[in-house]
Parts: structure tokens; C-alpha cells; sequence
């Protein structure tokens, strides 16, 4: 059975444990990394926990989620070899995957309720990378993390 991690601050805790119940419906394993209340909490610690298990390659793939999306993909892109998109539409979601190969799916929710996120949640998880012309660029995002240190 595939599993994947999700992980989430305060903001995102109800659309996450919507996802949760989702993913379990689609035969799909979940690793629930937190936050596990809606009370006020850090996303960073969340973003980072799932970000190393991805980098580590302990695991595949993962959902975060804040209010926004865009603090947990600025630290979940701070790891090596993630690739964290923030997608508030299936064509995001699916261009994500085909052309960045993402890892890691970024969801603010703020901006996507539960039947939309879960139609980009199932997008993401039912695109393959195209390979091709987008290898070429990813083999560059990964001389640039050598080059930098990550």
C-alpha cells in the first residue's frame, strides 16, 4: 500500500484531516506528521519534519498545509531534492507533476475548500512525471543545490 506524508499548521489542521479521510477512501496510507489540534502552532516545524523525511528519501510524497501555502513551500524547498508546489488548481497540480516532477503538495486553505483540494490531491497523486525536455531541467535544479550546498 502506498503511503504519504501530510502535515499541517493550525490553518490547514481541519482541511488536513479532511485529506486524511480522503486519502484513506483512495486505498492510500497516510503518516500524519501534525499538527494534531486547531490550536495556534509554528508551520515551520511541521514543513520541515515532512521536508527531511522527503529529502532523506524515507518517503516519496507529501501534503502540506497552511492558510497561505507559501510558508510551508518556502521552508519545504529549502531541503535537497524536494520539490514543493503550491497549487491552488488541478492544472497546477497536474503541470507540477508532469513538468517539475513536484514531491511535496502545497495547499493554503485559505484558497482551496475541501472538494476542490481534494480534486487537485487527486491530480497530483494520478499524474507522472513526462520526463523528456523536463529531465534536462531538473538534473540543472539539482547541479544548483550541489553548487549551493543543499
Amino acid at each position: 500500500m502506498k503511503t504519504i506524508l501530510i502535515a499541517s499548521d493550525h490553518a490547514g489542521f481541519a482541511l488536513k484531516e479532511g485529506l486524511k479521510k480522503y486519502l484513506a477512501k483512495m486505498k492510500i496510507s497516510v503518516r500524519d506528521l501534525g499538527t494534531h489540534s486547531d490550536a495556534s502552532c509554528d508551520y515551520p516545524v511541521f514543513a520541515a519534519s515532512l521536508a527531511e523525511k522527503i529529502s532523506r528519501k524515507n518517503y516519496r510524497q507529501g501534503i502540506l498545509i497552511c492558510k497561505s501555502g507559501i510558508g510551508n513551500s518556502i521552508v519545504a524547498n529549502r531541503y535537497p531534492g524536494v520539490r514543493a508546489a503550491l497549487c491552488c488548481n488541478e492544472l497546477a497540480a497536474q503541470l507540477s507533476r508532469e513538468h517539475n516532477d513536484s514531491n511535496v503538495l502545497v495547499l493554503g486553505s485559505g484558497f482551496v475548500n475541501r472538494p476542490k483540494a481534494e480534486r487537485i490531491v487527486k491530480i497530483w497523486l494520478n499524474t507522472s512525471f513526462a520526463g523528456g525536455r523536463h529531465r534536462r531541467r531538473l538534473n540543472r535544479i539539482k547541479k544548483i543545490e550541489k553548487k549551493i550546498g543543499r
